[in-house]
């Protein structure tokens, strides 16, 4: 480790989430079967994961890769001491995320309308205010809810999103009962100045509710915003196996910060996460072998 670096910069320790069987998966053309998800997923519990987003309960026409949504989630390990999560857009996923028996969903909204308008068929101020209803269903059903913002740092149609609605649609979530927030770099328009910006005005607002950054590298600056948020205190991120991911309505993206890349940097930082990198690694070797294909990440690729 570089004498250089000040640990006082940065928390001790963060949690990360696991999005690839989620974010990652849903934008992979080829249908990847349920018993490799289910191999993926048992990988990267043994790898040290404790929080795994698996799945979302969405129309299988829009995104097919999801359409074993229920029988992932029966088949999921029982007392792994994991939390698994799925992703809810609307009344229909809820209801099935709730009948399937997981215990965590999320619930999320675009602060961009053309964003809202593409991806759930509604226009910003509906998907808002149904995204309050859903998360004080998803509370009174007894499920551990995160409620989130997509294009919290910008929009292709739109360029950069009003901050004050980010904080507004925070601060309407928080108000309905979510357990954490997040803000979600969608469209990877996100920079460390934007990011320490942001946070600086949300946080107050957010105050004693968890606040996460999922982060998108499509410009290159995934890492470096990461380092922006541990900067404001932040100590929860998403990452992606292998750099997977991306949203199928927006041109252009690109996947998640890449779940090795991010252990290295948290690594060489002295930020702990009880992660083991190599056996992440061999996830992505194993999926990206399947595929046949090579992801962005960089880490996986090499012996750590």
């Amino acid at each position: 480790m570089s004498a250089s670096v000040d640990q006082n910069r940065f928390p001790p320790r963060v949690t990360l989430l696991e999005v690839g069987p989620r974010d990652g998966f849903q934008f992979e053309q080829a249908v990847i079967p349920t018993e490799l998800k289910l191999e993926m997923i048992h990988g990267l519990i043994a790898a040290g994961l404790k929080n795994i987003q698996v799945t979302s309960f969405v129309n299988p026409r829009k995104v097919p890769q999801m359409a074993d949504a229920e029988e992932l989630v029966r088949r999921l390990p029982k007392g792994a001491g994991v939390c698994f999560s799925g992703l809810v857009l609307n009344r229909i996923g809820l209801e099935r995320a709730s009948r399937s028996g997981l215990g965590a969903v999320e619930i999320s909204v675009s602060a961009s309308d053309s964003h809202s308008r593409r991806n759930t068929g509604m226009p910003l101020a509906v998907a808002v205010a149904q995204g309050q209803e859903l998360v004080r269903m998803a509370v009174r059903e007894g499920l551990q809810v995160r409620a989130s913002v997509q294009c919290a740092f910008g929009c292709v149609q739109e360029g950069l999103v009003p901050e004050e609605r980010v904080q507004d649609i925070l601060a309407a979530f928080k108000a309905s009962g979510a357990h954490s927030l997040a803000l979600a770099d969608t469209t990877g328009m996100a920079t460390p100045t934007t990011v320490k910006r942001l946070l600086r005005r949300v946080l107050p607002t957010t105050d004693s509710v968890p606040l996460a950054l999922h982060l998108h590298d499509t410009r290159g600056l995934g890492l470096v915003n990461l380092m922006a948020g541990l900067e404001c205190g932040l100590t929860q991120f998403d990452t992606a196996f292998g750099g997977l991911g991306g949203c199928p309505f927006v041109e252009g993206a690109a996947g998640n910060i890449a779940t090795e890349d991010t252990l290295y940097l948290l690594a060489a930082l002295g930020v702990a996460t009880g992660v083991d990198g190599a056996a992440v690694a061999s996830c992505s070797c194993r999926l990206a072998t399947f595929l046949g294909k090579t992801f962005a990440g960089k880490l996986y690729r090499l012996a750590f």
